[in-house]
């Protein structure tokens, strides 16, 4: 992602070379590009970075470099960025919930037990999928967070297929009571991982989408799996 900011105090080609050297040696920070006669500075980044780490890297509040706020909406900007981030799942959580909307329509209404058999039908097929694309790249990076995977390293990989299998189950109906029991059991699990990750920080790859995307761990996973585990849930007190 780039974005461009407001810079003031810059009076000569030296000054334009300090700031662009002093933003360049922040992390995630791949390009900048700077000018005095627009008292502007372009920044790429791998990843959002906030206004206060920017002004740090140019010294702080009491430098002759100030990099103004009045430019620049940071709360728009994170916002931005965590779109942007998280793009390749929430897409395919909407493309997965449309589907289900629809073939779950019933005498002008939702059928919600069907609602949720189909999206989690679509969810696990889906999911497995991406897994399978780089079975090791999903496992070593699991292994990096689940509890369960830490101490059984084959356990990354029959997650996969596990997942593949959850999937075809909700799709045929297969024994629900089972299905559904074994969901609980496996979301439960793999949520521990999760949460200590995240109330942690632990600045880590999420395995959701296995290693095909890079996507960093976050309340957004917590919730994915909080949601399977609701609709398991659900589904065992109605059934």
């Amino acid at each position: 992602m780039t974005h461009t900011y407001q810079v003031t105090g810059m009076t000569c080609s030296g000054c334009e070379n300090k700031v662009k050297s002093s933003l360049l040696i922040v992390p995630e920070v791949t390009a900048v590009a700077v000018s005095k006669e627009t008292n502007s500075a372009t920044i790429s980044m791998e990843k959002h970075i906030g206004i206060n780490a920017l002004q740090e890297a140019l010294g702080g509040n009491t430098s002759k470099y100030q990099i103004s706020t009045q430019s620049h909406n940071e709360t728009l900007e994170e916002t931005r960025s965590f779109f942007e981030t998280y793009k390749p799942v929430l897409l395919l959580f909407t493309y997965v919930g449309v589907i289900s909307i629809f073939a779950s329509w019933q005498n002008n209404s939702i059928n919600w037990m069907l609602f949720m058999r189909f999206f989690m039908a679509g969810f696990f097929l889906s999911f497995s999928f991406f897994k399978l694309i780089n079975l090791k790249g999903f496992a070593e990076s699991y292994a990096m967070y689940d509890v369960l995977a830490k101490k059984i390293p084959s356990w990354g990989y029959i997650y996969a297929f596990i997942e593949l299998a959850l999937g075809l189950a909700f799709v045929l109906n297969f024994n629900p009571l089972l299905t559904n029991w074994i969901t609980l059991i496996v979301m439960t699990v793999s949520i521990v991982g999760v949460l200590q990750s995240v109330l942690n920080k632990k600045k880590i790859q999420c395995a959701c989408l296995g290693a095909v995307f890079n996507l960093p761990m976050s309340t957004l996973t917590i919730i994915e799996d909080l949601l399977m585990i609701a609709m398991s849930t659900i589904m065992l007190i109605l059934m």
